[in-house]
């Protein structure tokens, strides 16, 4: 074999991989995106519920006026976090939840509001949210795990850093009580 030969086969091995690799990335950084757009719409779901929440409750326990305003302070923040601030909305959203535990631990002071099917229906609503957007934060954790290995990992690492691919942020709670789903039971 001549040496030109086998310089053709090592370029076209080494554009081949690069290619590949590319295309690799590409793949995982649409998971992740896929997976964070999951995310946000369990979360849009679970923001849309809680007017109602409030609502349901405000009914029950008006005077509870302190634990209302702060559920619906916390519901605006989260909102108003910047799309791709993974980190700001995990912790927005951690603000949320203890809010919102609150809020149901007050409504379990109130008998007649346990009993009212439509706050009875609300609350199984929002378990229900509650799940989902685990489950939804746990897919795009491990989409964005195995976008992070590909953009460290040698040599692929080579071709992340020539066409701008970055880690991912993972959706966490950085306080140990916002990892609690929020009590909900009656």
């Amino acid at each position: 074999m001549s040496s030109s030969l086998i310089l053709i086969i090592i370029v076209v091995a080494v554009v081949g991989y690069a290619i590949v690799t590319y295309n690799a990335l590409v793949r995982v950084r649409q998971m992740v995106q896929e997976a964070w757009s999951g995310i946000d719409v369990q979360l849009k779901r679970r923001a849309d519920l809680i007017p109602n929440i409030v609502e349901t409750v405000k009914g029950y326990a008006g005077h509870e006026k302190e634990t209302l305003e702060k559920v619906t302070e916390m519901r605006t923040r989260a909102q108003s976090v910047p799309a791709g601030d993974v980190a700001g909305r995990a912790a927005a959203e951690g603000m949320l939840s203890q809010a919102l535990g609150r809020l149901m631990a007050v409504a379990e002071a109130y008998p007649d509001l346990k009993a009212n099917e439509n706050f009875r229906d609300l609350q199984g609503t929002l378990e229900t949210l509650e799940s989902e957007i685990q489950m939804a934060r746990r897919y795009y954790n491990g989409s964005a795990r195995e976008l992070n290995v590909k953009v460290e990992s040698f040599p692929s690492n080579l071709i992340a850093s020539q066409f701008g691919f970055a880690k991912a942020d993972y959706f966490e709670l950085e306080n140990e009580a916002d990892r609690q789903t929020p009590e909900v039971k009656f």
